[in-house]
């Protein structure tokens, strides 16, 4: 689905540079000698009270990521777009899954470690054993790492 679908009438006036515009304003907020820049972009969740920022530029590189944050296992993975993200509980049929980018196809899909089913983008399972089943997802934001820190100031930061 889609977040925010452009207006028709209004799509030619949108700017479709305006972050490297926003990233030159200053912050009202900055944490001096924290390995992120204050306008680097993360992607933050919380469960259970521990916070975890994911830099974006990891989270394109690496994904899908597989992580544990407060013994909860996440998988953190870019869309076919290149832009947009979800995050869920990776664990199908109560077990803890590894996912991985089904390469070999044009369409994008992942396969799970547990099941070798195909999954979607939106966390459910196309075919395979888990076909018809859905991951659980996780509440996760996109934003920059002065404001994600200064709401979580005992986050931790992804580093692998």
């Amino acid at each position: 689905g889609q977040v925010l679908a452009p207006v028709a009438q209004d799509a030619k006036e949108y700017d479709s540079k305006w972050e490297p515009k926003v990233a030159k304003l200053p912050v009202v907020i900055s944490f001096p000698g924290a390995e992120l820049k204050s306008r680097d972009v993360v992607v933050g969740l919380e469960i259970g009270g521990a916070a975890r920022a994911y830099p974006w530029e990891t989270v394109v590189k690496q994904s899908p990521i597989i992580d544990h944050v407060h013994g909860t296992p996440v998988l953190l993975v870019v869309g076919p777009d290149g832009k947009s993200f979800r995050t869920f509980v990776s664990r199908v049929d109560d077990k803890d899954a590894e996912f991985f980018l089904k390469g070999d196809t044009k369409d994008w899909a992942l396969l799970d470690s547990a099941t070798a089913s195909e999954w979607n983008f939106q966390g459910c399972s196309a075919s395979g054993a888990a076909q018809g089943k859905c991951l659980a997802r996780i509440p996760a934001l996109k934003d920059y790492w002065f404001d994600w820190r200064s709401y979580h100031p005992d986050t931790t930061i992804y580093r692998h």
